[in-house]
Order: C-alpha cells, then structure tokens, then sequence
C-alpha cells in the first residue's frame, strides 16, 4: 500500500520527535508554573510562538495556541459572534468550507445570526465581486479558507482581506492547508485572524493555533475559558511537548521543495478522468474518473491509500457538499478521489 492521503495528515518527523522528546518526560513541568523548570516550559513556549509568528508576518503576542485548526476556527467565528448576541449580526462565508466552519455557522443561524453561504464557480474559485456584493451594514465577519481541502483550489484571500479592510470587517482565513506551502503575510494580505495545523506539515496532531491581530483589542469571546492561558482567550494547561513540535516541524519545513518524486499526471494519464478545480495547489490532485470501469482499474493498478472527498467525508454515504457546490452529481461524486502528496520528501 502507498500512502497518498497528506492533505488529511502526516507522519511526525523524526527530527520533530526529537525536539519534542525532552519535554513530554524530563521537563514535563507546567509552563504556568513559576519555578525553574516552569520558567524553562514557559520560555520554551514563548520561542515557539515566535516561530510560528515569524512564518506568516505576525507578532509572537498574537498566536494563540489550540488543539488545532478546527478549534481555531471555532474561536475565531464563534469568538466574534458571541460578542453580538443581543443584536446578532451577518457573516459571511463560502459553502465550500471545511466541515468545522459550515457547522459553526449553521449553529450560529440557529441562535439567530445571518451568514451567507458563498457559492463558488464550477471551477471552485469565490470572487472578490461575490464577497463585496455580499456585505450588509451589519456584516460582523468575513471567513473564507485559504486552500480548498478537497479540491485544492487557491482562493484570492488578499482581495478578500483588502475588501475586508476597506469596510472595517474582520476577515478570517483558514489556512490548514496552505501554511507552510504557500506564501502567508497576514499584513500584506490584510488577515485580522488565520488558522492552522501541525499534523498537516509533519508536526503532531492536537496542535495548532489561531492568529488574531491587535489581540488584546481584538474583542473575542473566549470559548474555553480557564487559569488565563493564551491571552486568556483559550484555557487549560500548555502542551509544552506539542507546541514545540509543531513549532519544530515549521522550522524544519524547506523554503524550497519539490512535493513529491510521483509523476501523478504520467501515472494518470493511463485512465480517463477529469482534474477538478482551477489552479490546485501541487499537493492536491482530484480527480473523477470517467465511470466504474475506470475506477476498478485504476484500483487494480495502483494500490494507493487516497480518499473519496475529504477524510471528514470518508466515512460517509453522502455525496461531499464541495464536489456537489461545483456542479457534480452524486454519482460523478461517488466515482471522485483526492490524491494528496506529502508537502515534501521526508528523506
């Protein structure tokens, strides 16, 4: 069996089992702690927001760390309506975004709240003119991902942030699939607030953290609430161990790589099939094979770990709500694989 399912996760390198070795059983100390061996987890902490700041043009002062993307999101979203729920407010966002923001802003209709549901063109692309015809006066948030998880479409978040800007609407981006691989300045692409992953770019998974500019003025509501960690916008006890693999994992990321040695398109070109999305990123290859027959084939040949959608669809009978929003029927749906690879070679 080969693996070819790393948009949905990685291995944890080596070097970052390394880093993180020392601290999950030698200086296992809280960080909260105000002894020596806390002073050393909190310092450790302290240089691995600096990492991750570092990466996407952002101050350490402003990471908070999360158990990953799909918390961060949350915060992020949930953060900013609950600080209007007497009025309530409108949000928008696309109806190709990860399962995690789809069902945060359906719980938030439920409580009262507007959110438009951009949909994106066959291609997979939301436009920037969909976004600015969709802005209201009472317009609370704009939240829409960076890379599609499924198709791997690159959408146009520095327009989105720009248009965001120009109407003093905090933009939120989900970048889970993107950080690391693409280029991430949270100024130049005007970011007030940005989610990422470790176990998408070989860090460990139950790690990741949420950007949020200006934090302390930034006005979210907490959605853990604790001793004070995180800026006291995300409680409970630092995973040392965690955040300085994921930490370790950024810094061990090339700035120059080849995704991978597979010649995907060579290795495909044996089947009939059409490419989903406009302009993917080169980790993402999705694909819908032309009927069964293709399908068993391909199967025969190749016997690849890959997944059908994405893996919080995997386990489903239903067609994914991304491949049904770009115009595929259930069936076309069902004969659809996303071929992932690793963001680069381990070795």
């Amino acid at each position: 069996m080969s693996y070819f399912d790393y948009a949905a996760s990685t291995p944890v390198s080596s070097k970052v089992l390394d880093d993180m070795g020392s601290w999950q059983n030698k200086n296992f100390s809280n960080a909260s702690a105000a002894h020596a061996e806390g002073l050393k987890a909190s310092k450790a902490i302290q240089l691995a927001r600096e990492v991750i700041a570092d990466k996407i043009g952002a101050m350490p002062s402003e990471i908070v760390f999360t158990s990953g993307a799909s918390e961060a999101n949350n915060l992020a979203i949930k953060g900013v309506a609950f600080g209007h729920l007497e009025h309530k407010g409108h949000i928008i966002t696309s109806s190709i975004e990860h399962k995690c923001i789809i069902n945060t802003c359906l719980f938030l209709e439920k409580i009262g709240f507007d959110v438009t549901y951009l949909k994106p063109n066959e291609f997979g692309v939301i436009s920037s003119e969909q976004v600015a015809s969709s802005i209201k006066p009472n317009t609370l948030l704009i939240s829409i991902h960076h890379v599609n998880n499924e198709l791997g479409v690159v959408q146009p978040i520095a327009d989105f942030g720009r248009l965001a800007f120009e109407h003093n609407i905090p933009f939120h981006t989900d970048a889970a699939q993107s950080f690391c691989k693409l280029r991430l300045d949270v100024d130049d692409m005007d970011i007030d607030m940005l989610s990422l992953s470790g176990h998408k770019v070989y860090g460990p998974k139950g790690i990741g953290a949420l950007y949020v500019r200006n934090i302390n003025d930034s006005g979210l509501v907490p959605q853990i609430h604790g001793g004070g960690q995180e800026g006291g916008l995300r409680g409970g006890t630092s995973p040392t161990s965690l955040i300085v693999g994921l930490a370790s994992a950024v810094k061990n990321f090339p700035n120059t790589y080849s995704f991978s040695s597979v010649d995907l398109e060579k290795i495909l070109s044996n089947y009939k099939y059409v490419r989903n999305g406009k302009n993917p990123i080169d980790t993402i290859f999705n694909i819908t094979f032309k009927d069964d027959d293709e399908v068993k084939r391909f199967h025969h040949d190749n016997h690849w770990l890959v997944s059908q959608g994405s893996a919080c669809n995997a386990m489903s009978n239903v067609a994914s709500h991304v491949l049904t929003e770009i115009g595929l029927s259930d069936e076309e749906a069902r004969r659809t694989y996303r071929i992932s690879l690793p963001p680069y070679q381990l070795y």
